[in-house]
């Protein structure tokens, strides 16, 4: 059986390939982020992922499946319950999740919630919706540094957000009460994957600007995963993007943070020059945050388009010592209604220079594939209570 002694995964954040058998239960009847993109725009330029499979796997108007594809390729099927970022890579890494982490878009937080963070922090909370962080700050900033109050937002994304003026507010009442924030949202009903301080700078509207005092409090996965596995074993485990902050921090060796999903692919690039034996592990947020999230499906084509681009100038630099997995997360179609992620099936693409075989695998029931098939390439045991078998075997 061949193994790599690099492993490159990259989570193409929210490319669904088409609604889960579940759902329905979940709103979700008919998703298909990548089917609706491509059905919606009139040119989709995706040479790279053409090449590795993509349309074979998962037929596109603008698109032709190929006859003879760079590797293998096959949908992976959610075992954990829900929908979000958090639980779709934790399962990727072994995790089987089944209290999903909850999200406020539509409705804001409860009311016993905030009257709790207030009573705590000793603030009146402003804002309580989903916004974006630079919307929010033009329409409550000026209130909140003319009032001591405190804005309080969320996203899409299973998120608890706290603004504070790093001049009137200060930096460390916001982690104060960001801390605050963690600790009420541990309850089961409440449990939110993050709490993130927002810092930011300006007096007027206009003039606002968030700085990169950020700071993200998350929760640790609820059990070790293969990235422990890595770690213990003396590898290196590279992340790029969210990474770090969807696992906090747990099981890397190095963390890189990204601008952006360009900047992200280019910072792989530059990581496939150097030396090292382990994973480098990459999350593109843009996809959802910007695109999916926000229901713009040619920002989303456009996004992909320039996700190919890089994809080109990172497989010269795939060795035959090295193997390339592209997945994804959760589905985000942007032609679906609301804003929240959409319950679908992800895409495997897996290719490696040594490979002498190429095609459809058997579609999985889990992501946790992934996980074990890294752990068992570089002869690790996943540890004790996850999930996922290993198809290392097939790659042949």
């Amino acid at each position: 059986m061949r193994t790599y002694k690099r492993i490159f995964t990259i989570v193409i954040d929210s490319l669904g390939v088409g609604a889960l058998p579940d759902a329905a239960a979940y709103g979700d009847a008919g998703t298909d982020t990548l089917g609706h993109i491509s059905q919606s725009v009139e040119e989709l330029c995706i040479p790279n992922l053409q090449k590795l499979g993509m349309a074979n796997l998962h037929p596109l108007k603008q698109v032709a499946s190929v006859a003879t594809p760079m590797g293998y390729f096959m949908k992976l099927r959610e075992a954990s319950t829900g929908k979000d970022t958090m639980t779709g890579h934790w399962e990727m890494m072994g995790l089987h999740i089944t209290k999903p982490f909850r999200t406020f878009t539509e409705t804001g937080f409860p009311q016993a919630l905030l009257d709790e963070l207030s009573a705590r922090t000793g603030r009146t909370i402003i804002g309580n919706k989903s916004a974006s962080g630079t919307e929010i700050l033009e329409e409550l900033a000026e209130e909140e540094i003319a009032t001591g109050h405190m804005i309080v937002y969320t996203s899409a994304d299973s998120v608890l957000q706290i603004c504070g003026n790093e001049e009137t507010f200060g930096l460390d009442e916001l982690y104060r009460c960001c801390e605050i924030a963690r600790e009420i949202t541990m309850k089961d009903e409440w449990k939110v994957g993050r709490i993130i301080a927002r810092p930011y700078v300006g007096k007027k509207k206009g003039e606002f600007k968030r700085t990169s005092n950020r700071h993200d409090y998350a929760l640790k996965p609820y059990g070790r995963t293969a990235l422990n596995a890595l770690q213990d074993a003396g590898l290196d485990v590279i992340s790029v993007g969210k990474i770090y902050d969807i696992f906090d921090g747990e099981g890397l060796t190095e963390s890189n943070k990204s601008q952006s999903s360009v900047h992200g692919m280019e910072q792989t690039i530059e990581i496939a020059k150097r030396d090292f034996r382990g994973l480098c592990y990459v999350n593109l947020v843009d996809f959802d945050a910007l695109w999916g999230h926000r229901r713009d499906v040619r920002g989303y084509a456009g996004e992909l388009e320039r996700f190919d681009e890089k994809l080109g100038e990172l497989l010269p630099l795939i060795g035959e010592d090295d193997l390339l997995l592209i997945t994804a997360d959760h589905g985000n179609d942007p032609t679906h209604t609301g804003t929240d992620h959409t319950r679908e099936t992800v895409p495997f693409l897996a290719w490696s220079p040594a490979m002498e075989g190429y095609g459809r695998l058997e579609d999985c029931d889990t992501f946790a594939v992934i996980g074990a098939t890294i752990a068992e390439n570089f002869g690790l045991a996943m540890p004790e209570g996850t999930i996922g078998n290993s198809i290392l075997d097939q790659l042949k």
